[in-house]
């Protein structure tokens, strides 16, 4: 009886207190509403079944499985299953096909070029832009300018084998593309004076500005040294991976820094052999995508 009496009771709503204030306010002591109690007793079982339905406890090397064996990743696994079996009978017919037969089949072509788009995304477009626009030293595959070739072949066997890809040992492997360029200053194959002449004849080559009073030196030395692979014009010849000095378009850069900095130290980028990585129904999907994307030949 001395208890209820020593109560304090808030003299506003008339219920008891707990005995906690805080800057003047007062915690009344309401007991929580009855839907408040049971949905949380709800969420308890809830936890307590998903628990025990679906994976959920981690330990050290995995967790546990629940009795579903459900898991998200499982879920996409199938997914991609299903994909890909729906994909299979296209893959094999063009897995079977030269790509130049599959170039001729239309519904395996409209296919193709659709994976070969995803496939780019995912492999390609670190390189060479989502677009395939490149940038210094990555290859724009929208033009009509190809080191290799720019035929459905060629850029199949581009892709297949790479540039410039090497065993353990550092030897060129089977197939790949591959050539050297001498550094010409770098290893003293010529003095200053000659790269400077030079540099002004290929200048001369693409229309831009250069010494008029070094291009017949540059001539002689081009002809002597850059002319078996490059062409007598400077054209280029695909055969070799040699570029075309003759138009406007630069894998490195046609500034005159540009050019002096290729023929002192020479150039020798790399692309991966995706043959290794990715069947050859995908890498003929591939090659018809670039094809299609305007600059192939």
């Amino acid at each position: 009886m001395a208890d209820e009496q020593n109560k304090d009771v808030d003299q506003v709503s008339g219920v008891e207190t707990t005995g906690h204030q805080w800057d003047g306010s007062k915690e009344l002591n309401n007991p929580l509403p009855k839907w408040w109690r049971y949905t949380f007793y709800v969420t308890i079982i809830w936890t307590i079944g998903f628990t025990i339905a679906f994976p959920a406890w981690p330990f050290v090397e995995g967790a546990t499985k629940g009795l579903l064996g459900y898991t998200t990743r499982g879920e996409l696994a199938e997914i991609v299953a299903e994909a890909e079996a729906a994909q299979a009978p296209f893959k094999d017919r063009i897995a079977a096909l030269p790509i130049e037969d599959v170039a001729d089949d239309a519904e395996l072509l409209q296919f193709a070029q659709a994976s070969g788009a995803s496939t780019f995304r995912t492999y390609c477009s670190q390189c060479h832009g989502s677009g395939a626009a490149g940038g210094i030293g990555y290859p724009n595959l929208n033009d009509d300018d190809w080191l290799w070739g720019g035929t459905q072949d060629a850029i199949y066997l581009t892709i297949a084998h790479g540039i410039r890809q090497t065993d353990e040992e550092g030897y060129a492997t089977d197939d790949t593309r591959d050539n050297a360029m001498p550094a010409y200053g770098r290893d003293e194959l010529l003095e200053e004076a000659e790269i400077a002449a030079v540099v002004e004849y290929v200048l001369s080559l693409s229309g831009q500005e250069h010494d008029a009073a070094q291009l017949d030196t540059g001539a002689v030395i081009f002809e002597e040294n850059c002319a078996a692979c490059h062409g007598d014009a400077g054209e280029g010849i695909q055969d070799l991976g040699a570029p075309n000095l003759a138009d406007a378009i630069w894998l490195y850069g046609g500034d005159r820094n540009a050019v002096t900095y290729s023929v002192v130290n020479a150039r020798a980028g790399m692309m991966p052999a995706w043959s290794p990585r990715l069947d050859d129904a995908t890498v003929k999907a591939v090659a018809l995508y670039v094809h299609s994307l305007g600059g192939g030949e």
